[in-house]
């Protein structure tokens, strides 16, 4: 197959070492796919469309673009744009994308199909309501990959807590705050119909008085203390009965969310065992040293393995689509030709 890698071509102010992660990642797919016998172009992604030409002309995209110069609310954009061509493409859909980007959407659908989320409320006009529950953590709303969080995110008093508020109102475009749920931290990856292994973090390493969170520092920092003091264990190593209530419901929160492709679901489990929903993460970070690959080792595939289960998801889940457009193409034309027939 000829399969065109796309992924965002860089902002004005990104340091050489910026590039250098997102062509890693691009690098080690592109390889992987290679070395199963396909023919790959790397295609960076820019606000001209001139991308979408070859990607026209492949058979499968495989979609890594996080954003647009670096403008995450514009992945979607770019997902849509493959969508409204017709070109087949790894991950999630624009619909998908869009709701998971945006926490209080994301949250109030899981909430309204009864999967289980912490409180949560967008402050008015940079108030919180009296009575909203401490500890909580402060964070942005529309924005993903632990952006905007560090260890000042976790506030446990009323004064530092609409400190905070204002300090990340003057940052970003909109703040979420949600109840800090303290336990042990899970996640549930899938990719196309196949659940993966349970990871989890073992924050037993962090610096003393930090906060068990995987803030920016802990996911992008390699070497720093926050890095060094979240590990991830894949299996996890906890009884099957919250084995099998996590994923089953990782399941409802995908379903709910829509997801399709590969994603990851993360979870906090409090210390009365209750698990609680904190993130639906389409097209995770997939690369080699990324908690999906993790997972995906832990249940027996290599990481040329994962990559394709993801080109054959996406090309599954085209294949579904093309059929259901059909069938609602032929309901058409049968109701024209009864519409005929009468006339």
């Amino acid at each position: 197959m000829k399969i065109v890698i796309i992924y965002d071509a860089a902002a004005d102010d990104w340091s050489d070492e910026d590039i250098a992660q997102v062509l890693a990642s691009v690098k080690q797919v592109g390889a992987a796919l290679r070395r199963k016998g396909h023919v790959v172009q790397l295609v960076p992604v820019r606000p001209d469309l001139s991308w979408l030409a070859p990607c026209r002309r492949a058979d499968v995209v495989f979609n890594l673009c996080e954003g647009v110069g670096a403008v995450s609310r514009a992945e979607c954009l770019v997902a849509g744009a493959l969508q409204l061509a017709s070109v087949p493409f790894t991950g999630a859909t624009p619909e998908v994308m869009i709701t998971c980007l945006r926490k209080p959407m994301i949250n109030a659908l899981l909430d309204a199909h009864g999967v289980p989320v912490p409180r949560w409320t967008i402050p008015n006009g940079k108030r919180v309501p009296s009575g909203f529950p401490l500890p909580a953590i402060v964070k942005p709303a529309r924005e993903d990959a632990s952006v905007g969080i560090d260890q000042n995110a976790v506030v446990t008093t009323r004064r530092a807590l609409g400190e905070r508020v204002a300090k990340m109102s003057e940052q970003f475009d909109e703040v979420m705050v949600q109840q800090y749920v303290g336990g042990r931290e899970f996640a549930v990856g899938f990719v196309g119909d196949q659940v993966l292994p349970v990871s989890e973090i073992d924050f037993s390493d962090m610096p003393d008085g930090a906060w068990p969170i995987l803030s920016f520092d802990a996911k992008w920092t390699a070497g720093s203390a926050e890095d060094a003091g979240s590990q991830p264990v894949c299996p996890a190593r906890i009884p099957r009965s919250l084995e099998e209530r996590l994923v089953s419901l990782a399941r409802e929160a995908w379903r709910t969310a829509g997801g399709s492709g590969y994603g990851r679901v993360d979870f906090r489990v409090d210390e009365q065992g209750r698990p609680w929903v904190l993130e639906v993460n389409p097209n995770p970070d997939i690369s080699d040293e990324a908690g999906l690959s993790r997972m995906a080792a832990a249940f027996g595939w290599d990481y040329d393995a994962l990559i394709m289960r993801i080109v054959e998801a996406a090309l599954t889940h085209e294949q579904q689509f093309t059929v259901v457009a059909e069938e609602l193409g032929n309901g058409v034309r049968s109701r024209r030709e009864r519409q005929q027939k009468t006339a």
